[in-house]
C-alpha cells in the first residue's frame, strides 16, 4: 500500500496528514481556512489520492504558517509514501480549464525539488486568504515533495477560478504520474538506476 502518515508540530503549527495514493480521492480536511480546505479537497478528489488533514496554528496572526506547513506536511507525505517511485509514469502534463480561466501543469516525481510559479491574481485576496499564499503553499509542497512542478496561468480574471485551476492542474497532473506504468515492471523510470539528489 502507498500510504503516509505524517505529525508536524512546531510552536506556530500542529498537523497530522494522512494519504493513500491509490485511493478514490476521499477527503476529510479541517485546516482552519476555509477556502485553503475547499481547494485542498479538490486536490484530493481530481488527484484520486485519499487525503485527512488536521491543522491547528496561529491564525489568529495569519495564515501564512498553517497553509505552508501543510505544504510541508502533504509533501512529506507523499514523498513517503512513493517509496523510492519504481514503476510510476513519472512524467505528467495537464490543461485545466474553469469558465475563463485555463492552467497549466506539468510535474516531474523526479526526487529534484523545484517550483516555477507563473500566476497572477488580479486582487490580493479570495474572501479572507491571500492569494501570494498559494505560491507559499505549492512551494512548500514541491520542495517536501521532492517534485518538479511548472504552475503556469495562461489566463483568468476571475480569483477563485484560478486559484482553482492551479489545483486542479496539479491534482490531474499528479494523478498521471504517480499511476503505475504496467511497462515498466517495477522499475524506476531512470537510467540512472534511482531518482533524486
Amino acid at each position: 500500500m502507498r500510504t503516509a502518515t505524517i505529525s508536524r508540530n512546531t510552536k506556530e503549527t500542529r498537523i497530522e496528514v494522512e494519504i493513500n495514493l491509490d485511493g478514490t480521492g476521499a477527503y476529510d480536511v479541517a485546516t482552519g481556512v476555509g477556502f485553503f480546505d475547499h481547494m485542498l479537497e479538490q486536490l484530493a478528489r481530481h488527484s484520486l489520492i485519499d487525503i485527512k488533514i488536521r491543522a491547528e496554528g496561529d491564525t489568529h496572526i495569519d495564515f501564512h504558517h498553517t497553509v505552508e506547513d501543510v505544504g510541508i506536511a502533504l509533501g512529506q507525505a507523499l514523498s513517503r509514501a512513493l517509496g523510492d517511485m519504481s514503476g510510476i509514469t513519472r512524467y505528467a502534463d495537464t490543461h485545466l480549464a474553469m469558465d475563463e480561466a485555463l492552467t497549466r501543469c506539468a510535474l516531474d516525481v523526479s526526487g529534484r525539488p523545484f517550483l516555477v510559479w507563473q500566476v497572477e491574481f488580479p486582487r490580493p485576496k479570495v474572501g479572507d486568504f491571500d492569494t501570494e499564499l498559494f505560491e507559499e503553499f505549492f512551494r512548500a509542497f514541491a520542495m517536501n515533495a521532492g517534485i518538479t512542478l511548472h504552475i503556469a496561468n495562461l489566463y483568468g480574471s476571475n480569483c477563485h477560478h484560478i486559484a482553482e485551476t492551479c489545483f486542479k492542474a496539479v491534482a490531474r497532473t499528479l494523478r498521471k504520474a504517480i499511476e503505475v506504468d504496467p511497462r515498466q515492471a517495477g522499475r524506476v523510470p531512470t537510467t540512472k538506476g534511482q531518482l533524486g539528489g
